[in-house]
Order: C-alpha cells, then sequence, then structure tokens
C-alpha cells in the first residue's frame, strides 16, 4: 500500500481571475461614466 500523496500547494490568486466576477458589475458602470464625460466634453466645447 503506497502512502498518501500530500495536497497540492495552492496557486496564486492572479489579478485577472479576481476580477472577472466583477466585470458585468464594473463594465455598465465604466460605461456609463465614459458617457457623460464625453458629453460633457462635447458640451463644454459646443
Amino acid at each position: 500500500m503506497s502512502a498518501p500523496t500530500p495536497p497540492a500547494p495552492a496557486h496564486e490568486v492572479d489579478a485577472v481571475e479576481a476580477i472577472v466576477p466583477l466585470i458585468p458589475f464594473v463594465l455598465p458602470v465604466v460605461g456609463g461614466v465614459l458617457i457623460f464625460l464625453l458629453a460633457f466634453i462635447a458640451v463644454s466645447m459646443a
């Protein structure tokens, strides 16, 4: 009978993997801010 193998060490949490679950919430907010910023620039230039 062989000895049980030790568990694999936990891998480092990648920054991209940490952000991916938040994309559905962050993307619309950033899009809205960008639209208002572009509208503000357009109005101020007019």
